[in-house]
């Protein structure tokens, strides 16, 4: 693939080093950076050395009609935590067994995809801290919105989305968020990889060994009541 030098982003590793440097406000405060899997998470590891936060991931799925898949009606995370859209399942008649037994197949697959992110480590607790949710881009906002979601549900009191590249028109899906903080938002958008020159595909392999290398660097901010 030929490279592009006037795209703004060199990797996802150049993103992440610019974007820390946007977020050094952050420094100081009880934060803990959250990499969307799996390509925001290699943002997330050079935002999270540059606030001196420790990194975790925070995996979402999403909970699709029972007739129409692809077409969300909620979505869950880790910790039991759930978010419907309900007047999108009254409207469409879906009963309160069926959102289950959604729910039920893809809390396994999140489950299975947690594991083989972070292993035998445990969720970082969000209670009373700023999570700050990072992505390699987002193209209409809806992960990162059910994301923020999931955070507070996870009790995190701040929610911050930090993305290298978005339309500006994602800032409208992303009322969840607190602050926003987006690098570049070119018009026309197309897609995230477009403003890359090296947006090669991240492994869960990747992810994991990231997260281990964090967990070495940065100290785990005790609990609030520690």
């Amino acid at each position: 693939m030929r490279r592009r030098p006037d795209l703004p982003f060199a990797d996802r590793v150049d993103a992440g080093r610019r974007l820390g440097r946007l977020l050094r406000h952050l420094g100081g405060t009880d934060v803990v950076v959250l990499g969307l899997p799996r390509g925001g998470v290699p943002v997330a590891f050079e935002v999270a050395g540059a606030l001196g936060a420790p990194l975790d991931v925070i995996v979402v799925r999403k909970l699709g009609f029972p007739f129409q898949p692809e077409l969300a009606m909620g979505a869950i995370g880790e910790a039991g935590c759930e978010v419907l859209d309900l007047d999108s399942i009254a409207r469409e008649g879906v009963s309160a067994d069926e959102v289950r037994a959604v729910e039920r197949r893809e809390r396994g697959e999140l489950e299975a995809r947690v594991r083989r992110l972070r292993g035998a480590r445990e969720r970082l607790d969000l209670t009373g801290l700023t999570a700050v949710i990072v992505d390699d881009g987002i193209a209409t906002g809806a992960t990162a919105r059910v994301a923020c979601q999931v955070a507070r549900l996870q009790g995190a009191a701040r929610v911050v989305v930090a993305t290298p590249v978005a339309p500006s028109s994602a800032a409208d899906a992303l009322d969840a968020a607190d602050e926003v903080a987006v690098l570049e938002s070119p018009e026309p958008f197309v897609a995230v990889g477009r403003w890359y020159r090296d947006f090669t595909p991240v492994s869960d392999e990747e992810v994991s060994a990231l997260l281990a290398k964090t967990s070495r660097r940065a100290p785990t901010r005790g609990h609030p009541d520690d």
